[in-house]
Protein backbone atom coordinates (compact mmCIF):
# COMPACT_ATOMS: atom_id res chain seq x y z
CA UNK A 1 0.00 0.00 0.00
CA UNK A 2 1.52 3.42 -1.28
CA UNK A 3 1.55 6.71 1.20
CA UNK A 4 -1.32 8.36 0.48
CA UNK A 5 -3.08 4.81 0.61
CA UNK A 6 -1.87 4.36 4.31
CA UNK A 7 -2.80 8.33 5.34
CA UNK A 8 -6.30 7.87 4.25
CA UNK A 9 -6.60 4.72 5.67
CA UNK A 10 -5.96 6.02 8.37
CA UNK A 11 -8.11 9.32 8.13
CA UNK A 12 -11.05 7.54 7.66
CA UNK A 13 -10.78 4.20 10.27
CA UNK A 14 -9.52 6.28 13.55
CA UNK A 15 -11.61 6.13 16.13
CA UNK A 16 -11.60 7.43 19.60
CA UNK A 17 -12.80 3.87 21.42
CA UNK A 18 -9.70 2.89 19.52
CA UNK A 19 -7.30 5.14 20.65
CA UNK A 20 -4.18 3.93 23.30
CA UNK A 21 -4.58 5.81 26.49
CA UNK A 22 -1.67 7.62 26.03
CA UNK A 23 -2.97 9.87 22.90
CA UNK A 24 -6.65 10.04 24.60
CA UNK A 25 -4.84 12.30 27.05
CA UNK A 26 -2.53 14.05 24.74
CA UNK A 27 -5.21 15.05 22.57
CA UNK A 28 -6.98 16.20 26.14
CA UNK A 29 -4.48 18.18 26.64
CA UNK A 30 -3.84 19.75 23.43
CA UNK A 31 -7.38 20.90 23.63
CA UNK A 32 -7.08 22.78 26.52
CA UNK A 33 -4.12 24.44 25.14
CA UNK A 34 -5.51 25.25 21.84
CA UNK A 35 -8.67 26.67 23.36
CA UNK A 36 -6.29 28.56 26.02
CA UNK A 37 -4.33 30.03 22.96
CA UNK A 38 -7.59 31.07 21.19
CA UNK A 39 -9.19 32.73 23.43
CA UNK A 40 -6.33 34.99 24.45
CA UNK A 41 -5.52 35.48 20.89
CA UNK A 42 -9.22 36.82 20.28
CA UNK A 43 -8.02 39.75 21.87
CA UNK A 44 -5.41 40.51 18.64
CA UNK A 45 -5.55 42.81 16.01
CA UNK A 46 -5.57 40.27 13.55
CA UNK A 47 -7.66 37.96 15.09
CA UNK A 48 -10.79 41.33 15.00
CA UNK A 49 -9.66 42.04 11.30
CA UNK A 50 -9.87 37.93 10.61
CA UNK A 51 -13.44 37.87 12.21
CA UNK A 52 -14.98 40.80 10.31
CA UNK A 53 -13.17 39.83 7.12
CA UNK A 54 -14.85 35.47 7.34
CA UNK A 55 -18.05 37.19 8.42
CA UNK A 56 -18.60 39.82 6.04
CA UNK A 57 -17.24 37.96 2.65
CA UNK A 58 -17.89 34.15 3.70
CA UNK A 59 -21.28 35.05 5.43
CA UNK A 60 -23.31 31.58 6.61
CA UNK A 61 -24.55 30.49 9.77
CA UNK A 62 -22.15 26.92 10.07
CA UNK A 63 -20.14 27.68 12.46
CA UNK A 64 -18.80 30.25 15.05
CA UNK A 65 -15.75 32.87 15.43
CA UNK A 66 -14.58 32.75 19.00
CA UNK A 67 -15.38 35.23 21.26
CA UNK A 68 -16.82 37.86 18.00
CA UNK A 69 -19.95 36.81 18.12
CA UNK A 70 -20.19 36.06 14.59
CA UNK A 71 -21.07 32.90 12.58
CA UNK A 72 -19.85 32.23 9.20
CA UNK A 73 -19.23 29.22 6.39
CA UNK A 74 -17.39 26.19 8.38
CA UNK A 75 -13.86 27.35 6.33
CA UNK A 76 -14.24 30.70 7.44
CA UNK A 77 -14.70 30.47 11.06
CA UNK A 78 -12.04 27.68 11.22
CA UNK A 79 -9.84 30.40 9.25
CA UNK A 80 -10.33 33.38 11.31
CA UNK A 81 -10.03 30.90 14.74
CA UNK A 82 -6.52 29.59 13.17
CA UNK A 83 -5.62 33.55 13.33
CA UNK A 84 -6.70 34.05 16.70
CA UNK A 85 -4.78 30.85 17.64
CA UNK A 86 -1.90 32.01 16.93
CA UNK A 87 -2.53 35.57 17.19
CA UNK A 88 0.20 36.06 20.44
CA UNK A 89 2.41 32.74 19.61
CA UNK A 90 1.60 31.11 22.66
CA UNK A 91 0.52 27.67 20.72
CA UNK A 92 2.10 24.44 20.71
CA UNK A 93 5.06 22.72 18.38
CA UNK A 94 5.44 19.84 16.43
CA UNK A 95 8.52 17.53 16.23
CA UNK A 96 9.12 16.98 12.49
CA UNK A 97 7.01 19.48 11.47
CA UNK A 98 8.72 22.49 12.72
CA UNK A 99 6.42 24.62 13.55
CA UNK A 100 2.61 24.89 14.74
CA UNK A 101 0.34 22.42 14.41
CA UNK A 102 -2.32 22.90 17.23
CA UNK A 103 -3.16 26.45 15.61
CA UNK A 104 -4.62 24.81 12.72
CA UNK A 105 -5.91 21.36 13.35
CA UNK A 106 -8.06 22.50 16.72
CA UNK A 107 -10.11 25.65 14.57
CA UNK A 108 -10.95 23.09 11.62
CA UNK A 109 -11.74 19.90 14.18
CA UNK A 110 -13.88 22.95 15.76
CA UNK A 111 -15.63 24.47 13.11
CA UNK A 112 -16.48 21.34 11.48
CA UNK A 113 -17.63 19.41 14.74
CA UNK A 114 -19.97 22.46 15.16
CA UNK A 115 -21.60 22.90 11.25
CA UNK A 116 -22.11 18.66 11.58
CA UNK A 117 -23.48 18.60 14.51
CA UNK A 118 -20.35 16.16 16.13
CA UNK A 119 -19.52 14.79 19.55
CA UNK A 120 -16.74 16.23 21.66
CA UNK A 121 -15.18 12.54 20.93
CA UNK A 122 -15.57 13.46 18.04
CA UNK A 123 -13.19 16.63 17.58
CA UNK A 124 -10.97 14.91 19.75
CA UNK A 125 -10.24 11.85 17.41
CA UNK A 126 -10.13 14.39 14.89
CA UNK A 127 -7.67 16.26 16.74
CA UNK A 128 -5.66 12.96 16.62
CA UNK A 129 -5.86 12.82 12.48
CA UNK A 130 -4.43 16.45 12.31
CA UNK A 131 -1.91 15.98 14.69
CA UNK A 132 -0.43 12.52 13.02
CA UNK A 133 -0.75 13.54 9.47
CA UNK A 134 1.19 17.22 10.42
CA UNK A 135 3.92 15.77 11.85
CA UNK A 136 4.46 13.41 9.12
CA UNK A 137 3.65 15.66 6.42
CA UNK A 138 5.53 18.38 7.71
CA UNK A 139 8.82 16.56 8.16
CA UNK A 140 8.37 15.60 4.50
CA UNK A 141 7.59 19.17 3.56
CA UNK A 142 10.24 20.61 4.51
CA UNK A 143 12.38 18.00 2.76
CA UNK A 144 11.40 18.76 0.22
CA UNK A 145 11.16 22.01 -0.51
CA UNK A 146 14.31 24.12 -0.06
CA UNK A 147 12.72 27.23 0.63
CA UNK A 148 11.72 26.93 4.42
CA UNK A 149 7.88 27.58 4.11
CA UNK A 150 5.64 28.46 7.37
CA UNK A 151 2.70 25.91 8.72
CA UNK A 152 -0.06 26.86 6.63
CA UNK A 153 1.78 25.46 3.99
CA UNK A 154 1.79 21.80 5.24
CA UNK A 155 -0.96 22.27 7.72
CA UNK A 156 -3.00 22.76 4.92
CA UNK A 157 -2.79 18.55 4.03
CA UNK A 158 -3.19 17.93 8.04
CA UNK A 159 -6.38 20.24 7.98
CA UNK A 160 -7.65 18.27 4.96
CA UNK A 161 -7.10 15.48 6.75
CA UNK A 162 -9.14 16.55 9.95
CA UNK A 163 -12.07 17.62 7.71
CA UNK A 164 -12.20 14.28 5.11
CA UNK A 165 -12.25 12.38 8.65
CA UNK A 166 -15.00 14.47 10.72
CA UNK A 167 -16.87 14.52 7.08
CA UNK A 168 -16.53 10.94 6.97
CA UNK A 169 -15.43 10.71 3.43
CA UNK A 170 -14.43 7.53 2.42
CA UNK A 171 -11.27 6.30 1.58
CA UNK A 172 -10.64 7.31 -2.56
CA UNK A 173 -12.23 10.76 -0.94
CA UNK A 174 -9.77 11.34 1.93
CA UNK A 175 -7.01 10.37 -0.26
CA UNK A 176 -8.23 13.64 -2.57
CA UNK A 177 -9.01 15.92 -0.31
CA UNK A 178 -5.13 15.17 0.76
CA UNK A 179 -3.98 16.01 -2.92
CA UNK A 180 -6.11 18.96 -2.99
CA UNK A 181 -5.00 20.45 -0.06
CA UNK A 182 -1.20 19.89 -0.82
CA UNK A 183 -1.65 21.58 -4.34
CA UNK A 184 -3.22 24.31 -3.56
CA UNK A 185 -0.97 24.94 -0.30
CA UNK A 186 -0.25 28.44 0.00
CA UNK A 187 3.76 29.24 -0.56
CA UNK A 188 4.73 30.80 2.77
CA UNK A 189 8.41 31.85 2.44
CA UNK A 190 8.97 31.82 6.62
CA UNK A 191 12.16 33.79 6.84
CA UNK A 192 10.61 36.97 5.06
CA UNK A 193 7.92 37.70 7.59
CA UNK A 194 10.41 37.45 10.02
CA UNK A 195 12.17 39.83 8.82
CA UNK A 196 9.33 41.76 8.14
CA UNK A 197 6.68 41.02 10.85
CA UNK A 198 3.31 41.24 9.74
CA UNK A 199 -0.46 39.61 9.86
CA UNK A 200 0.49 36.90 7.45
CA UNK A 201 3.09 35.12 10.16
CA UNK A 202 3.00 31.42 9.86
CA UNK A 203 -0.18 31.51 7.16
CA UNK A 204 -2.01 29.64 9.87
CA UNK A 205 -5.35 30.88 9.22
CA UNK A 206 -5.14 29.36 5.13
CA UNK A 207 -4.44 25.79 6.10
CA UNK A 208 -7.87 24.99 7.77
CA UNK A 209 -9.30 27.32 4.96
CA UNK A 210 -7.38 25.21 2.57
CA UNK A 211 -8.06 22.22 4.14
CA UNK A 212 -12.07 22.17 4.85
CA UNK A 213 -12.32 23.69 1.16
CA UNK A 214 -10.02 20.24 -0.41
CA UNK A 215 -12.23 17.93 1.80
CA UNK A 216 -15.48 19.72 0.61
CA UNK A 217 -14.30 19.67 -3.12
CA UNK A 218 -13.52 16.15 -2.50
CA UNK A 219 -16.88 15.28 -1.63
CA UNK A 220 -18.08 16.20 -4.90
CA UNK A 221 -15.69 14.38 -6.24
CA UNK A 222 -12.99 16.76 -7.36
CA UNK A 223 -9.95 15.08 -7.42
CA UNK A 224 -6.02 15.67 -6.35
CA UNK A 225 -2.70 14.92 -6.85
CA UNK A 226 -0.91 12.51 -4.98
CA UNK A 227 0.88 13.64 -2.27
CA UNK A 228 4.53 13.65 -0.94
CA UNK A 229 3.31 10.72 1.18
CA UNK A 230 3.17 8.69 -2.23
CA UNK A 231 7.03 9.32 -2.73
CA UNK A 232 9.30 6.15 -2.12
CA UNK A 233 12.00 8.26 -0.16
CA UNK A 234 8.96 9.34 2.63
CA UNK A 235 7.23 5.89 2.51
CA UNK A 236 9.17 4.80 5.63
CA UNK A 237 8.06 8.32 7.45
CA UNK A 238 4.15 7.37 6.69
CA UNK A 239 4.58 3.83 6.96
CA UNK A 240 3.90 3.67 10.89
CA UNK A 241 0.78 5.92 10.97
CA UNK A 242 -1.76 4.69 13.16
CA UNK A 243 0.69 2.63 14.76
CA UNK A 244 3.01 4.89 16.13
CA UNK A 245 1.16 7.72 17.70
CA UNK A 246 3.89 10.93 17.03
CA UNK A 247 1.89 13.30 19.00
CA UNK A 248 2.55 11.36 22.07
CA UNK A 249 6.17 12.52 22.41
CA UNK A 250 5.91 14.96 19.48
CA UNK A 251 4.01 17.77 20.63
CA UNK A 252 5.48 20.26 23.05
CA UNK A 253 3.90 23.32 24.78
CA UNK A 254 4.98 26.65 25.39
CA UNK A 255 5.06 27.38 29.04
CA UNK A 256 3.23 30.25 30.82
CA UNK A 257 5.21 33.09 30.91
CA UNK A 258 6.18 32.80 26.45
CA UNK A 259 4.18 34.35 24.30
CA UNK A 260 6.49 34.62 21.62
CA UNK A 261 8.18 32.99 18.55
CA UNK A 262 9.77 29.14 19.97
CA UNK A 263 13.87 30.86 18.35
CA UNK A 264 13.53 33.01 20.87
CA UNK A 265 12.95 30.86 23.78
CA UNK A 266 16.61 30.04 24.84
CA UNK A 267 17.61 33.50 25.01
CA UNK A 268 14.59 34.35 27.33
CA UNK A 269 15.30 31.34 29.60
CA UNK A 270 18.55 32.64 30.48
CA UNK A 271 17.45 36.06 30.87
CA UNK A 272 15.33 34.42 33.14
CA UNK A 273 18.02 32.43 34.58
CA UNK A 274 20.55 35.05 35.60
CA UNK A 275 17.45 37.43 37.21
CA UNK A 276 16.63 34.43 39.44
CA UNK A 277 19.90 33.59 40.43
CA UNK A 278 21.20 37.35 40.92
CA UNK A 279 18.54 39.43 41.96
CA UNK A 280 19.86 41.66 38.87
CA UNK A 281 18.07 45.19 39.09
CA UNK A 282 16.88 45.73 35.25
CA UNK A 283 17.92 49.91 35.90
CA UNK A 284 21.68 48.45 36.38
CA UNK A 285 22.39 46.71 33.63
CA UNK A 286 24.57 48.25 30.79
CA UNK A 287 24.36 45.57 28.25
CA UNK A 288 22.49 42.35 27.12
CA UNK A 289 24.57 39.95 25.10
CA UNK A 290 22.65 37.44 23.39
CA UNK A 291 24.84 34.14 21.52
CA UNK A 292 22.85 31.96 19.90
CA UNK A 293 21.63 30.53 16.50
CA UNK A 294 20.58 31.72 13.27
CA UNK A 295 17.44 31.40 12.84
CA UNK A 296 16.55 33.12 16.42
CA UNK A 297 19.32 35.80 15.58
CA UNK A 298 17.31 36.90 12.19
CA UNK A 299 14.48 37.87 14.95
CA UNK A 300 16.66 40.91 15.11
CA UNK A 301 16.58 43.64 18.13
CA UNK A 302 14.01 46.58 16.33
CA UNK A 303 12.41 47.94 18.55
CA UNK A 304 8.55 46.69 17.85
CA UNK A 305 5.36 48.81 17.26
CA UNK A 306 2.88 45.99 16.52
CA UNK A 307 2.04 42.46 18.00
CA UNK A 308 3.98 40.33 15.67
CA UNK A 309 7.07 42.99 15.51
CA UNK A 310 7.10 41.77 19.86
CA UNK A 311 6.47 38.35 18.67
CA UNK A 312 9.28 38.06 15.93
CA UNK A 313 11.96 39.98 17.90
CA UNK A 314 14.68 38.87 20.02
CA UNK A 315 15.63 42.06 22.32
CA UNK A 316 11.80 42.38 22.61
CA UNK A 317 11.28 39.59 24.83
CA UNK A 318 14.72 39.33 26.53
CA UNK A 319 14.15 42.92 28.00
CA UNK A 320 9.85 42.06 29.16
CA UNK A 321 11.83 38.95 30.97
CA UNK A 322 14.84 40.95 32.57
CA UNK A 323 12.06 43.18 33.37
CA UNK A 324 8.56 41.72 34.25
CA UNK A 325 9.57 38.36 34.50
CA UNK A 326 7.28 37.11 31.98
CA UNK A 327 6.81 38.13 28.38
CA UNK A 328 2.95 37.48 27.75
CA UNK A 329 0.52 38.80 26.04
CA UNK A 330 0.24 41.89 27.86
CA UNK A 331 3.67 42.68 26.53
CA UNK A 332 3.38 41.67 23.00
CA UNK A 333 0.07 43.66 22.68
CA UNK A 334 0.36 46.58 21.16
CA UNK A 335 -0.62 48.93 24.54
CA UNK A 336 2.15 47.82 26.40
CA UNK A 337 4.75 48.58 23.12
CA UNK A 338 5.44 52.09 24.48
CA UNK A 339 6.85 50.95 28.04
CA UNK A 340 10.03 53.09 28.35
CA UNK A 341 11.84 50.66 31.23
CA UNK A 342 11.32 47.33 28.56
CA UNK A 343 12.41 49.85 24.95
CA UNK A 344 15.24 51.22 26.97
CA UNK A 345 16.35 47.54 28.12
CA UNK A 346 15.26 46.39 24.64
CA UNK A 347 17.99 48.75 23.22
CA UNK A 348 20.76 47.28 24.79
CA UNK A 349 20.70 44.11 23.35
CA UNK A 350 23.46 42.91 21.17
CA UNK A 351 22.97 39.93 19.30
CA UNK A 352 26.05 37.47 18.40
CA UNK A 353 25.47 34.03 15.96
CA UNK A 354 27.42 31.14 16.94
CA UNK A 355 28.05 28.37 14.51
CA UNK A 356 28.33 25.70 17.96
CA UNK A 357 24.38 26.42 18.06
CA UNK A 358 23.83 26.59 14.54
CA UNK A 359 24.57 23.03 14.78
CA UNK A 360 22.70 22.04 17.41
CA UNK A 361 19.28 23.93 15.99
CA UNK A 362 20.18 21.64 12.79
CA UNK A 363 20.19 18.73 15.20
CA UNK A 364 17.09 19.52 16.22
CA UNK A 365 14.98 20.25 13.44
CA UNK A 366 16.23 16.54 12.54
CA UNK A 367 14.67 15.13 15.17
CA UNK A 368 18.06 14.16 16.73
CA UNK A 369 17.66 14.09 20.15
CA UNK A 370 21.57 15.79 20.81
CA UNK A 371 19.91 18.75 18.88
CA UNK A 372 17.70 21.62 20.86
CA UNK A 373 17.12 25.52 20.58
CA UNK A 374 19.78 26.82 22.65
CA UNK A 375 21.51 29.84 23.33
CA UNK A 376 23.96 32.07 26.43
CA UNK A 377 23.02 35.35 27.57
CA UNK A 378 25.44 37.37 29.93
CA UNK A 379 24.76 40.64 31.27
CA UNK A 380 26.95 43.69 31.84
CA UNK A 381 26.18 45.31 34.43
CA UNK A 382 26.98 49.34 34.72
CA UNK A 383 29.38 48.52 37.99
CA UNK A 384 31.83 46.49 35.68
CA UNK A 385 30.16 42.52 37.10
CA UNK A 386 29.52 40.69 34.43
CA UNK A 387 27.08 37.54 35.15
CA UNK A 388 26.68 34.39 32.52
CA UNK A 389 23.61 31.86 31.76
CA UNK A 390 25.97 29.33 30.01
CA UNK A 391 24.08 27.29 27.77
CA UNK A 392 20.58 27.14 28.21
CA UNK A 393 17.37 25.54 26.05
CA UNK A 394 14.35 26.78 25.89
CA UNK A 395 11.81 24.02 26.96
CA UNK A 396 10.84 22.71 23.37
CA UNK A 397 12.19 19.38 23.73
CA UNK A 398 10.74 16.40 22.53
CA UNK A 399 9.37 14.79 24.67
CA UNK A 400 9.11 17.45 26.80
CA UNK A 401 9.48 16.90 30.59
CA UNK A 402 7.17 18.40 33.32
CA UNK A 403 3.67 18.52 31.93
CA UNK A 404 0.78 17.51 33.35
CA UNK A 405 -2.61 18.27 34.33
CA UNK A 406 -2.11 20.91 36.71
CA UNK A 407 0.60 22.22 34.65
CA UNK A 408 -1.12 22.53 31.64
CA UNK A 409 -4.65 24.25 34.02
CA UNK A 410 -2.40 26.91 35.23
CA UNK A 411 -1.43 27.99 31.75
CA UNK A 412 -4.86 28.22 30.27
CA UNK A 413 -5.76 30.70 33.48
CA UNK A 414 -2.61 32.37 32.60
CA UNK A 415 -3.98 32.93 28.82
CA UNK A 416 -7.64 32.70 30.19
CA UNK A 417 -8.28 35.03 32.84
CA UNK A 418 -7.78 38.15 31.72
CA UNK A 419 -10.39 37.82 29.44
CA UNK A 420 -13.17 36.41 30.49
CA UNK A 421 -14.75 36.28 34.12
CA UNK A 422 -14.41 33.87 36.35
CA UNK A 423 -16.94 31.58 36.02
CA UNK A 424 -16.95 31.12 32.48
CA UNK A 425 -13.41 29.89 32.94
CA UNK A 426 -13.88 27.26 35.08
CA UNK A 427 -16.72 25.80 33.17
CA UNK A 428 -14.22 25.65 30.01
CA UNK A 429 -12.15 24.14 32.34
CA UNK A 430 -14.45 21.81 33.22
CA UNK A 431 -16.24 21.22 30.23
CA UNK A 432 -12.89 20.50 28.31
CA UNK A 433 -11.22 18.12 30.66
CA UNK A 434 -13.94 15.30 30.00
CA UNK A 435 -14.72 16.61 26.28
CA UNK A 436 -15.24 12.84 25.30
CA UNK A 437 -18.21 12.58 27.12
CA UNK A 438 -20.04 15.73 25.35
CA UNK A 439 -22.57 14.81 22.90
CA UNK A 440 -21.77 17.62 20.81
CA UNK A 441 -19.90 20.97 20.92
CA UNK A 442 -23.06 23.40 21.76
CA UNK A 443 -21.94 23.77 25.62
CA UNK A 444 -18.60 24.74 24.74
CA UNK A 445 -19.29 27.11 21.95
CA UNK A 446 -21.68 28.80 23.93
CA UNK A 447 -19.05 29.87 26.39
CA UNK A 448 -17.49 31.52 23.44
CA UNK A 449 -19.79 33.74 22.16
CA UNK A 450 -18.40 37.30 22.82
CA UNK A 451 -15.64 38.54 25.44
Amino acid sequence: MDGDSLAARFIVDTTWDNLPEAVQKKARMCLVDNLGATISGARTGVSRIAAQFASTRMPGREATIVLHGKKTTTAGAAFANGCAANGLDTDDSARYAYGHAGAQVFPTALAVAEARGLSGADLLCGLVVGYEVAHRMGRCWHDHHEVYQACGSWGSVACAAVAAHLMKLDVDQARNAIGIAEYHAPNLPMMRDIAHPAMVKHGIGWAPLTGITAAELASFGFTGIPTLFSFEKYREWVADIGQNYLMVDGVAWKAKGYACCGWAHAAVEGSRKLVDEHNVDPRQIDRVVVETFHESAALGTRLPTTTEEAQFNLAWPVAAMLVDGEIGPEQTLERRLQDETIRTLAGKVEVRESEELNELCLLFEKGDPRGRFASSVTLVLKDGRRFESGLVGGGLTFPQPGWDENTMEEKFHWLVDPVLEKARVNKLISLVWSFEEQPGVGELIGELQGM
